[in-house]
């Protein structure tokens, strides 16, 4: 079967062809008629490509900002409840367009919020979906949002203004599964996968329930030309730049490039599509993805290689692998639209990861640290509602607390929240802006070729890893000294593709690295203390 990907080049090409056709005579009467479709094709590719300067700043509403009060007790009752963590808080679509300035002082350009389908009301353990992801299917399906959230007039007021000041809007989707009481599974059973039996049909992974959830038969299809038609209702009615396909790799892939693509990119061809394929392993499970049609999955390993080796103070050996994993099973051009990220709402957040003992200083280093190579490493940035402060968050649902009343008050962030967040919340902010500036203007970070020049190589080694973006004059060589004591003098090579000898570089992330070198018989002499960064550029 055709992936998505295989049948949107021929559909342009067809396209192509028949306006090719239909303008002929214009084109012979008036040889300076413009190539409509050759442009309409190469605007769509440009579209794709510019998702890889943007920074996604991930934001579930409940927890983000209550813009109106009003509707914190709408739709299921008992379910509002801001002392409990499994209840809704009161956040909604409001609150989110009120704060886009804080969310653009930051340097963030997308915003990816978690799914806005209204939920099943209060389970038999009291939890309630405030997180998105148990929607309340039916047939026929009414589209309609968590009134806890808002409403099509707030959504649209938020898609309006966030379209206005150029930033993009991604929203989160589910087609594996319905919430657990759902009325649809009522409606037509016939519709789910059995739990008795499902295991005889192959991988339990794409035909058993995830947590009890009803499981979508997808092979069905009608049940596919329903999930379908559903998210291509919602793509046009949020004017959607994106989709973050919830749980994709409980999905079978046919079910994407045979249905799910063909629907919602019939009404927006350059839509930017990512998959959460959730394996800290290996990035096989989220290429498969790649491969049936989706533009992106997030690089679970290099998040698992940045806590094993930086929130715990490990070997950046493991980070220059991951990232040298990815690059080999999907190519250099791909690796670029993967999206990287320290944590999202699934994992403990960075700060916790060093665990209790480590000093509030020590982990402020290490999450900076991380910071930098999140906004340096080929592929796009994620950042989590919390991450710019670091705040502090472990296992589900402490991942998900409410963004603190002070995040937004450059003040504020200058003073001590212990217990709330790291020590030095100004400075992360600070970092965060820094490189999210760096980001967005420098041209080797958004699509410059990487290669590597250092790693620790052995534990008699500098835990030290060292990379390049982009080459000639404006190169960027990436420095990170991951150890706790200074790394001594290092002499790394730097081939002259990317900077030739005697070449004067800066650093231009401040951050107590040396602050200008020279590079010596094709080698950056350079001595770092402990953790520390540095981002070099060829002098003016």
């Amino acid at each position: 079967m055709k992936s998505a990907r295989a049948r949107l080049r021929s559909a342009i090409a067809i396209t192509v062809l028949g306006l090719l056709a239909a303008t002929a005579c214009a084109s012979e009467t008036d040889p300076s008629a413009p190539d409509t479709a050759s442009t309409a094709a190469s605007q769509t590719a440009a579209a794709k490509a510019g998702w890889r300067s943007q920074i996604i700043y991930l934001v579930m509403p409940d927890r983000f900002r209550n813009g109106d009060t009003g509707n914190d007790d709408a739709g299921a009752p008992s379910c509002h409840d801001a002392g409990d963590p499994q209840r809704f808080h009161g956040g909604d679509l409001e609150g989110l367009r009120k704060n886009l300035g804080y969310v653009r002082e930051l340097g963030a350009t997308a915003v990816w919020v978690t799914p806005l389908y209204r939920q099943i009301g209060r389970q038999a353990n009291d939890n309630c979906g405030y997180h998105g992801y148990w929607a309340d299917y039916a047939e026929p399906y009414d589209d309609a949002i968590e009134p806890k959230l808002g409403d099509d007039a707030a959504l649209g007021r938020l898609v309006s203004d966030m379209h206005a000041s150029g930033m993009r809007f991604i929203l989160d989707m589910v087609v594996n599964h319905t919430g657990d009481t759902a009325r649809l599974p009522q409606q037509r059973p016939d519709w789910f996968h059995d739990p008795r039996s499902c295991a005889r049909l192959g991988d339990p992974t794409l035909f058993c329930p995830l947590d009890r959830h009803p499981d979508f038969i997808q092979e069905r299809a009608e049940v596919a030309t329903y999930l379908s038609n559903v998210a291509k209702r919602w793509t046009t009615r949020a004017a959607l730049d994106g989709i973050r396909m919830d749980t994709a790799k409980h999905v079978p892939t046919a079910y994407f490039s045979g249905s799910f693509f063909p629907a919602v990119r019939a009404g927006r061809s350059d839509l930017f599509a990512v998959a959460e394929a959730f394996d800290d392993g290996s990035i096989d499970s989220g290429a498969r993805y790649v491969d049936a049609g989706f533009d992106s999955t997030f690089h679970f390993p290099l998040r698992r290689a940045l806590v094993d080796g930086i929130a715990k103070s490990g070997s950046v050996d493991r980070i220059a692998s991951a990232v040298a994993s990815g690059i080999a099973r999907l190519g250099m051009d791909r690796a670029l639209d993967l999206v990287i990220f320290a944590d999202n709402h699934d994992v403990p957040r960075f700060v916790n990861e060093p665990g209790l003992g480590v000093p509030e200083d020590e982990i402020r280093r290490r999450t900076l640290l991380a910071l930098d190579l999140v906004f340096t490493l080929p592929g796009i940035p994620q950042l989590y509602y919390g991450d710019e402060i670091g705040m502090y968050g472990g296992g589900d649902p402490d991942n998900r607390r409410d963004l603190p009343a002070w995040a937004t008050d450059a003040a504020a962030r200058g003073l001590p929240h212990p217990g709330q967040a790291v020590a030095g919340a100004g400075q992360v902010f600070a970092r965060v802006q820094k490189l999210a500036a760096l980001r967005k203007t420098t041209p080797a970070f958004i699509d410059g070729a990487y290669r590597e020049l250092w790693r620790q190589n052995g534990p008699q080694n500098p835990n030290v890893y060292a990379f390049a973006r982009g080459a000639g004059a404006d190169a960027r060589i990436v420095v990170i000294s991951n150890g706790a004591a200074p790394s001594g003098t290092m002499r790394i090579p730097v081939p002259p593709a990317i900077f030739p000898d005697g070449t004067r570089l800066v650093d231009e992330l401040g951050d107590g690295a040396p602050p200008s070198t020279t590079l010596d018989q094709g080698r950056l002499v350079v001595s770092f203390p402990g953790r520390s960064a540095a981002i070099y550029k060829r002098a003016l």
